[in-house]
């Protein structure tokens, strides 16, 4: 069973500048809800309390954003406001840990920083700026796969040819439908030397294997000591599987993907109901005005 997750949120989020100057990119809002909080909620729902976010300079807001407000509390209660109440109580069953890596050297030293918390046992890794639709269940599936595996599983995604030097991508035998036996992976390769279209998105199920091979790889592509080459390093020692999903993600890390989740998220509720016929609206108007 999966009870703990890590969180890497210690990235200077400069594709997000000059909203990040002095505001964590995890904190930027969905509709009404920080991107961090949707994976929060999304491991929450697979059973797991435990939670380790790697935090870096200026990242004290995400901090408070998961402890207590006992002010805020009272006022709701005061003014009988129980919807938004019951809304910001809602994660008070979870624990949280916090980690400060102290220079930003990339994932893999962010996912090594935990491992005094993790000890000897399978754990999962969200990158919170990858928004997996609700009503999906990616994480659920890995955890069902690698309970059946009981080795280390990587979230894959299709993704179009011209887009693989964005990504980390395998080379794998499939196994079954959906699963593929990893035996390479490249991080963002050139378009015509990628070995598969099949890209690695941000969720992992690891084995506490995983800290040794970390603490022993060099640094790698931009200085930093990268998942990927520690993967790749794993896969000589144990089997490692890539679950493909094909639900709805969205890459709010970039500014066009992080529209879309927005977009997409408000259709689903009920309290932006004209919505919908107000984006109608402009693209009419839009096409009025190019007549």
């Amino acid at each position: 069973m999966i009870t703990k997750a890590i969180l890497p949120a210690a990235g200077l989020g400069t594709r997000f500048l000059p909203a990040t100057k002095a505001s964590p990119k995890e904190m930027l809002p969905i509709v009404d809800k920080p991107m961090i909080q949707y994976s929060v909620e999304e491991a929450a729902n697979c059973g797991i309390k435990e939670f380790i976010i790697i935090t870096g300079k200026g990242k004290r807001t995400i901090e408070g954003h998961f402890d207590s407000a006992k002010e805020l509390e009272s006022f709701l209660e005061e003014k009988g406001k129980d919807n938004l109440l019951n809304e910001i109580n809602k994660l008070k069953n979870l624990s949280f840990a916090f980690i400060r890596q102290g220079e930003p050297l990339g994932l893999g030293h962010a996912i090594l920083c935990a491992k005094p918390f993790i000890k000897d046992e399978s754990f999962a890794v969200l990158l919170s700026d990858d928004i997996i639709d609700p009503d999906d269940s990616l994480l659920e599936d890995m955890i069902k796969v690698h309970q059946y595996y009981k080795a280390p599983i990587i979230a894959l995604q299709e993704v179009p040819r011209e887009e693989v030097s964005k990504y980390g991508i395998i080379k794998g035998v499939k196994e079954k439908n959906g699963i593929f036996k990893i035996e390479n992976l490249v991080e963002k390769p050139e378009v015509k030397k990628a070995p598969s279209t099949l890209a690695v998105i941000g969720r992992y199920i690891l084995t506490p294997e995983i800290f040794n091979v970390l603490e022993e790889i060099p640094r790698g592509r931009g200085g930093e000591y990268q998942l990927t080459d520690a993967l790749n390093s794993l896969i000589h020692h144990c089997p490692v599987y890539g679950f493909l999903f094909k639900g709805n993600r969205y890459d709010a890390g970039d500014k066009f993907g992080f529209i879309k989740a927005n977009i997409n998220f408000a259709l689903k509720r009920k309290d932006f109901l004209g919505l919908k016929e107000y984006i109608t609206s402009l693209l009419i108007n839009d096409e009025n005005r190019q007549k």
